[in-house]
């Protein structure tokens, strides 16, 4: 065999061996990420709530299966939240045929979360190509749905706002919702592009959609950039107003993730 088949066909092994690195990577179980957070307008005599905050599901692609979905749900069963927050794209890519395949598909592992004050959810820009066929599957799972409204749970108003990357945020209607309510103020949105707009009496504001960069190297960084500055990844503070970006738990595009594991995040709120 000459020398130069030899070389390219180690470089395409070694390749695959990458590939299939980070398509265990994307696979993976999520990590937890524990951080505890003070709220302003907490009820008095309120006890600490504990939230789950889940987004970026993508059932339908090669990383998110069902059997991959019940697994996650049992995770997170198992850190007994007293609401668990979902931030949207439910469903993998655009296609209106496989959001349908989608939202049938994450009915029953969606069911089986297990939250004393329920489940609350928002709609991604993935879930626009079917977006009320998505949310009545979310309801049919037993979770609410808001769309630019608010709802309480617990010391907890909860704003759950459209997502802005698509165009379907309304932060007017949903902070005039969030106002008819007494309690502590977080949002709950898909792209944390709203962050920027939210105003100083809402606490916490929880968001996914970017996946932490999907691919993030040493470097050069991360191969994914739609986001706004400094709105990529993690805790971003501005003034007394704290947004938690999580990585996600499936991927969209190609089905690999490196420098940017799937992640879930264990919320400890509570007053000041």
């Amino acid at each position: 065999m000459p020398r130069i088949v030899r070389i390219v066909a180690a470089l395409g092994l070694l390749l695959l061996g990458i590939a299939g690195w980070w398509y265990r990577n994307a696979r993976a179980d999520p990590l937890v990420r524990e951080r505890t957070a003070s709220l302003p307008e907490w009820p008095r005599g309120a006890r600490p709530m504990r939230l789950a905050l889940l987004s970026d599901i993508h059932i339908g692609n090669a990383t998110m299966d069902v059997g991959r979905l019940v697994r996650i749900v049992a995770q997170v069963n198992r850190e007994h939240p007293d609401v668990v927050l979902l931030a949207g794209d439910y469903v993998a890519g655009h296609d209106p045929a496989v959001a349908r395949a989608g939202a049938r598909a994450m009915i029953a592992p969606l069911a089986g979360l297990r939250a004393p004050l329920g489940v609350v959810a928002v709609l991604g820009n993935h879930d626009q190509s079917e977006p009320a066929l998505i949310a009545a599957a979310l309801r049919r799972a037993g979770v609410t749905v808001l769309d630019n409204a608010a709802v309480v749970r617990g010391p907890l108003v909860i704003g759950g706002a459209g997502d802005a990357f698509s165009h379907h945020d309304d932060l007017s209607a949903t902070l005039h919702a969030m106002a008819a309510r007494r309690g502590a103020k977080i949002v709950l949105t898909h792209s944390p592009d709203l962050s920027l707009q939210v105003p100083p009496g809402v606490g916490l504001v929880l968001a996914g959609h970017t996946h932490c960069g999907q691919g993030v190297f040493p470097v050069i960084g991360s191969i994914r950039s739609f986001w706004k500055p400094g709105l990529r990844c993690g805790i971003v503070r501005r003034g007394a107003t704290t947004t938690i970006i999580t990585a996600g738990l499936g991927t969209s595009g190609v089905p690999l993730r490196v420098g940017a594991p799937p992640d879930l995040w264990l919320l400890t709120v509570k007053g000041r």
